[in-house]
């Protein structure tokens, strides 16, 4: 996998928004945050449009990225929020243009489409951070940056720590080593049967989401069970489930069970509990690097 440039003081850096709108409240922080880390953003149309769920047409949206990949003075590419709607880009992008121009890339939760794509299809490790309309415009924690900007400038990554304050749960005891993929588990299942599946062979598996029932989460692991992702990968690293509880749960599952019941017979090493996803304090992974993890001792050290 190629380790693309990092940013830089003063590095130009493209907001583009290929999924949903972003609220008109946040924009002027969302740039402002940016620049208050020394960057300087190009802010992309999309970003300044709404088309009801979407940031603007599917064509606006895929021109947007792919223009911010083709322009030789951009030098990364911020994606401004999640949302819905990178999946419906997935079909307009131009790879060929991309992998020629491979750039620092960020974003989670619906980009988690764009980051399987790019690592897979074009051949870069992306970033899985915090985001300028969703986390940055409001300023964030001393973890959620020294992480963020270990991404950003270039710094290794070494091991994977979460506060001191939120252990790591072992699920599953044992030693593993891969290339990081993932995200939203959402986006993960939904990419299968099409030409945009993830690949988790011999892979370091991480998922996390968002609003989710037990129930909606148990059936999307189990279609990645059933489609042989967990017995294809090396490990699997569980992230943040915010609000993923029961509406009633007298009548459902933990998550913890239904992790157990669908994840204990794989046999590969697991952990759960990784501060990373739709929370604060957040890591900032970076996803097509090479992990080892030990789900005893609760370590994870990024090798590349």
């Amino acid at each position: 996998m190629l380790k693309p440039k990092p940013l830089f003081p003063g590095a130009r850096v493209a907001l583009v928004a290929p999924a949903g709108p972003v609220p008109p409240e946040r924009y002027g922080p969302a740039v402002r945050a940016l620049e208050e880390l020394e960057l300087r953003p190009v802010v992309f149309e999309s970003c300044r449009r709404s088309h009801g769920y979407f940031a603007g047409s599917d064509e606006l949206r895929a021109r947007d990225m792919n223009a911010a990949f083709a322009d030789p003075e951009i030098d990364g590419i911020f994606c401004i929020r999640g949302g819905y709607g990178a999946q419906r880009l997935m079909g307009m992008l131009d790879y060929d243009v991309i992998r020629r121009n491979p750039k620092f890339f960020a974003g989670y939760s619906d980009v988690t489409a764009l980051h399987i794509a790019f690592n897979q299809k074009c051949g870069f490790i992306t970033y899985h951070t915090p985001m300028p309309s969703t986390e940055l415009y409001a300023g964030v924690d001393d973890f959620t940056m020294a992480s963020l900007k270990k991404a950003l400038f270039g710094e290794p990554f070494g091991a994977l720590r979460n506060p001191e304050n939120l252990p790591l749960t072992t699920l599953v005891g044992g030693c593993a080593c891969g290339t990081l993929t993932g995200g939203n588990l959402s986006l993960v299942a939904s990419s299968l049967g099409t030409p945009y599946e993830i690949d988790t062979r011999d892979k370091i598996l991480f998922l996390e989401d968002v609003e989710e029932e037990p129930y909606r989460v148990d059936r999307m692991l189990l279609q990645l069970k059933a489609a042989g992702k967990f017995r294809d990968c090396a490990g699997i690293l569980l992230g943040w489930w915010t609000d993923c509880t029961a509406e009633h749960p007298e009548k459902s599952l933990t998550l913890r069970q239904v992790f157990q019941e669908l994840l204990v017979d794989e046999h590969k090493p697991a952990l759960m509990d990784l501060a990373c996803g739709h929370s604060l304090p957040t890591l900032s992974l970076p996803l097509g690097s090479k992990l080892e993890i030990n789900s005893i001792s609760g370590k994870i050290t990024v090798l590349d």
